[in-house]
């Protein structure tokens, strides 16, 4: 056996074996009774046929020089002693019964003999019906010994005097039936062992070659998955529409075109982790070193150092220590929206009125900076559809973000914008602007434009942004020129009131 045929299961070869050997045995079986049924079917039809007339030829030879009665109406025995003589003579298995107009049995060599007859009476409908074909109609009628069975058989009116009737003559009678069942069961014997045994030739070759045909393209296919899984990532099956199984085939080409994507995947979300994780450590490592030296200082300096100086020391301090936990709740907060534990909970509010909760928040912070903080708004309230607390955590690190990256004197406005079925938020400033050659990059875990930035921030608001809009369906786009200032544009489904 070939590599390739050791792939297939030899439960699955096992199966179609026993399969194709039951169809083939019941097939075997099936053709032995239908032929044995047609065969006994013909026998019967060719010897009703061959002696049609034999009940014609009994009452021309036989009631024409005697009656069938004598003079006192009883039924002339010795003439039907001879008959059944003359007749045995030639077959042995023919039964002969006087019947009247109605089937009643007159009289018959067979019942004399047979004591306690189980019937007395025979049908005329089938006598009538092959009569009326002359013959030549493949009928089959009562047995008055075995009644229920239907036996071939030749029937014909006679005329005696006053008296009516039928002479029905069974053609296969129960010495004829006895030798048939012998002959027929050797015959069946021979028929099965001869059919059986140049079936099971025949299809012992067709089906080692269907089996063969039928498994040919799933060897193709387990060759394939079993490269995959040593590692042979670019093993597919070729021209899969073509497969007798194409379903499978195209389904484990999507399959392995997925698993070396998520790979792939995985493999980018590594490296990005590790870029992370250099970054973050970098930026924790600069407010530590500035805590613990002002610290230190303060220690060893203590006695020395002016009551201004320890509060300038201390305040320096405490913005490290705030720098340092924004940098981890960021951390925490951005790990949750990337293992996708946050679940949006969308609802109907006014982003009009959010904005201007978060415009009076920041207003402080704006105005130390000298910079004009406004809302361009339209006075009709907008009304959105989506999860407040994540649409109020995009527009503060957005909003924060603008004031950061903003010189004194410089501008930051939050405007609102209805569109049809949709509220444009967009949120522009006069700040330094980013270059275009970083501008795709923006979003990016950890993504600083430049030096100067990274002096003032962490990198993770706008990647948390990001992924706030990801998780509402909706994309931000940043539209920016250096030393011109940015805008950061997203949509939010309108609620119709």
């Amino acid at each position: 056996m070939s590599s390739n045929e050791k792939t297939l299961t030899p439960k699955l070869i096992k199966k179609l074996w026993l399969a194709f050997i039951t169809l083939v045995l019941w097939m075997g079986v099936s053709y032995i009774l239908i032929t044995g049924y047609l065969a006994n079917k013909y026998s019967q039809e060719t010897t009703q046929r061959l002696n049609a007339d034999v009940a014609n030829h009994v009452i021309d030879e036989k009631f024409k020089d005697a009656s069938p009665f004598l003079q006192d109406g009883s039924v002339n025995k010795p003439l039907f002693g001879d008959l059944m003589h003359d007749m045995m003579a030639v077959n042995r298995g023919i039964e002969v019964y006087l019947l009247d107009d109605k089937g009643t049995i007159l009289y018959s060599v067979v019942l004399d003999h047979e004591a306690g007859a189980p019937t007395k009476s025979v049908s005329l409908a089938p006598i009538t019906d092959f009569i009326d074909g002359k013959g030549n109609k493949f009928v089959l009628g009562d047995d008055p010994i075995n009644p229920g069975q239907g036996k071939i058989f030749s029937a014909a009116p006679y005329t005696a005097g006053e008296k009516d009737g039928f002479i029905y003559i069974i053609l296969a009678g129960k010495q004829f039936q006895q030798v048939s069942s012998n002959l027929l069961g050797q015959y069946f014997t021979k028929l099965g062992l001869g059919a059986t045994a140049l079936t099971m030739l025949f299809a012992a070759l067709i089906g080692l070659l269907s089996i063969w045909f039928l498994t040919k393209n799933l060897r193709v296919i387990t060759k394939n998955v079993r490269n995959f899984q040593e590692g042979d990532l670019n093993a597919r099956i070729e021209n899969p529409e073509k497969s007798d199984i194409s379903i499978l085939a195209n389904s484990f080409n999507e399959m392995a075109d997925t698993i070396v994507g998520n790979m792939d995947k995985m493999k980018s979300v590594d490296l990005l982790r590790r870029e992370l994780i250099a970054n973050v450590s970098h930026d924790l490592r600069t407010p530590l070193a500035i805590l613990k030296g002002y610290i230190e200082t303060l220690q060893m300096k203590r006695d020395s150092l002016t009551e201004a100086e320890k509060q300038e020391y201390l305040q320096i301090t405490h913005d490290n220590v705030d720098k340092l936990s924004n940098l981890i709740n960021q951390l925490f907060e951005y790990s949750k929206l990337e293992a996708e534990q946050v679940v949006p909970v969308k609802e109907p509010f006014s982003i009009t009125e959010l904005s201007h909760d978060l415009i009076a928040k920041f207003k402080v912070l704006a105005e130390k900076k000298q910079i004009e903080l406004t809302l361009d708004n339209p006075n009709e309230n907008c009304m959105v559809f989506a999860d407040v607390s994540l649409v109020e955590r995009a527009l503060k690190n957005l909003i924060e973000n603008a004031i950061k990256y903003t010189n004194s004197k410089g501008k930051v406005t939050l405007s609102l914008q209805k569109q049809r079925n949709n509220i444009s938020i967009n949120i522009s400033d006069t700040g330094v602007g980013i270059p275009i050659s970083e501008q795709p990059f923006v979003f990016d875990r950890y993504k600083q434009v430049n030096e100067s930035a990274k002096k003032r921030g962490q990198g993770l608001g706008l990647a948390i942004v990001k992924k706030i809009m990801d998780l509402h369906g909706t994309t931000i786009t940043v539209l920016s020129k250096p030393s011109e200032g940015s805008s950061f544009i997203f949509n939010l489904p309108a609620y119709q009131v």
